[in-house]
């Protein structure tokens, strides 16, 4: 999606990691009008997927989900980090590893919302090692629904976890897709 790769190239800051900082226009300090032409695109390339529900997880996440859940006309439920005073009944959960934080964490999300017969569409603004990914996948799993997809705002092509996903027989969608990031620059899937 040239829209966002022009974004990623005019703001986008390279960081040690390597880690993609996009936070002016993505996940800090958002643009809304970018963010609802993400879910837009999200939704084109979706439309034939059956999809009820988009799975995301706290936080970067959320907004590009909600774009997209409205483009789509669906629900849009978030796997939280945290077990709060307002998460309660029967939860599932799984363990994702945060490459960015360099953290383990035990998500959750309430029986009630992730339901048997669902078809999930999982979004996020970041695929890199797929962690994220595939502990949505795990709760999916646990819900007895079935996954349609995973679209992301920026998939880091360099690293393993988009490669692994698609091995594994599963859709993914990536709006930009990054092939090599260093002092030089950013190329994206497509350029020489």
């Amino acid at each position: 999606m040239k829209l966002l790769e022009d974004r990623i190239r005019e703001e986008g800051r390279i960081l040690p990691g390597p880690v993609l900082k996009v936070s002016s226009f993505l996940n800090h300090q958002m643009d809304p009008a970018l963010i609802m032409e993400l879910g837009r695109e999200i939704g084109r390339r979706y439309a034939d997927a059956g999809v009820t529900k988009i799975l995301t997880i706290e936080s970067s996440g959320i907004a590009i989900a909600i774009a997209a859940g409205y483009a789509m006309n669906v629900p849009v439920l978030f796997a939280k980090k945290h077990r709060t005073s307002n998460v309660s009944g029967n939860l599932y959960q799984t363990m994702v590893h945060s490459y960015t934080h360099g953290t383990d964490y035990t998500v959750v999300v309430e029986r009630d919302y992730l339901l048997h017969g669902d078809r999930v569409l999982i979004v996020d603004d970041f695929l890199a090692n797929g962690k994220a990914v595939e502990g949505l996948l795990d709760l999916i799993a646990q819900a007895g629904a079935e996954c349609a997809g995973a679209a992301v705002a920026i998939e880091k092509g360099f690293q393993e976890g988009g490669h692994a996903l698609r091995e594994a027989g599963l859709r993914v969608e990536a709006l930009a897709t990054v092939t090599q990031m260093d002092e030089n620059g950013i190329v994206f899937a497509g350029e020489t």
